[in-house]
């Protein structure tokens, strides 16, 4: 017994001077005349000892609670981040402008005559002289003639006017059509509406130019014996692949003509105003919201709180051990002391 303590005592010489320190305490207390010292010091340790157990258990489970939420708003955070990279949001943005490139408007007129055509500013029109009769053609036009993209056996004729540019001055174009007689109990004229009537000019095919036109771009019809006031505003989309299309989009507006000539007349007068609605160009394109820079941030957040976490655990688990292995020694110093 007497080589066992002497080797105990030579791997861990402090530990026995601490022991001898305590055990001396404790033979000090244990003298002491008043033997209730002595009972009741060991029972206060004990109830110390105990708190501290409870509070650390407390602490360790609350640790954990935050470490099982941690985990929860990663995967939420991911799941997110990929639902959001599958579904883009709409994003519609204004540019104003003081002058629209002049847009190219397509008429289909068939047997009906362009009587005239005239540009008039902030929105006065005068009062016509000779309705139903040839005026002046003060617009720049162009005739074409090309085959129907849908049928490829039809031949299409197609009069394309050039649009209204100056928004500030609010600009528009006033065109008249006559047709003589028809065949149907109703008359209307076909019309289209494309981006530029200056690409128009400048394409070396311009059948080629009217056919994806009219492949692309929605067609409208104005009836005879109404004033039909066409009012446009430009929308721009971006595609994924960074291409843009435009279409436009347009609020009309109709108003009976009283035909005021003398004799009754078999014929249909077309009358058409073309405006642009306001200044601003509507650019839509689609935008992913999830910001990957965010989520990497909001993770590293989230898993530096795990590591803290994790590392106050095991430092609480840690103070535990030590804790219990110091009452074992107090309660082993205690039972020697007596024995």
């Amino acid at each position: 017994q007497l080589s066992e303590d002497v080797e105990r005592v030579s791997e861990n010489p402090t530990e026995e001077r601490e022991e001898e320190m305590e055990v001396n305490e404790d033979s000090s207390s244990a003298i002491l005349p008043d033997g209730e010292l002595g009972t009741t010091t060991p029972s206060l340790r004990f109830s110390k000892t105990c708190l501290k157990n409870v509070f650390s258990v407390i602490l360790l489970f609350i640790y954990l609670l935050l470490m099982a939420v941690a985990v929860f708003l990663v995967y939420q955070t991911i799941s997110d981040f990929r639902e959001k990279l599958k579904h883009p949001v709409m994003s519609v943005t204004y540019k104003e402008v003081s002058l629209y490139d002049a847009p190219g408007i397509a008429f289909y007129p068939g047997k009906a005559r362009l009587l005239s055509c005239k540009h008039h500013y902030y929105d006065h029109i005068p009062p016509l002289i000779n309705p139903g009769q040839p005026g002046d053609i003060e617009c720049t036009t162009q005739r074409i003639n090309y085959t129907d993209p849908f049928t490829n056996q039809t031949m299409k004729y197609a009069l394309v006017v050039q649009g209204p540019r100056d928004v500030k001055k609010r600009e528009l174009v006033f065109l008249q059509f006559h047709l003589n007689e028809t065949d149907q109990d109703f008359s209307a004229i076909d019309y289209l509406l494309f981006s530029s009537f200056q690409e128009f000019v400048s394409s070396p095919e311009k059948a080629k130019f009217m056919k994806d036109c009219e492949s692309s771009y929605s067609s409208w019809k104005f009836s005879g014996g109404f004033r039909t006031w066409v009012k446009m505003s430009l929308v721009k989309t971006k595609e994924e692949d960074g291409s843009e299309t435009v279409e436009f989009k347009q609020e009309t507006s109709v108003v009976n003509y009283i035909d005021r000539r003398t004799n009754p007349r078999s014929d249909q007068l077309f009358f058409v105003v073309f405006e642009w609605k306001d200044p601003f160009i509507q650019t839509v394109q689609d935008i992913i919201t999830a910001n990957p820079w965010n989520m990497i941030a909001l993770l590293c957040g989230i898993f530096l709180a795990l590591f803290k976490a994790a590392d106050f655990a095991k430092l609480s688990v840690k103070w535990m051990i030590k804790i219990r292995r110091r009452h074992l020694k107090r309660t082993r110093q205690v039972t020697n002391h007596i024995s």
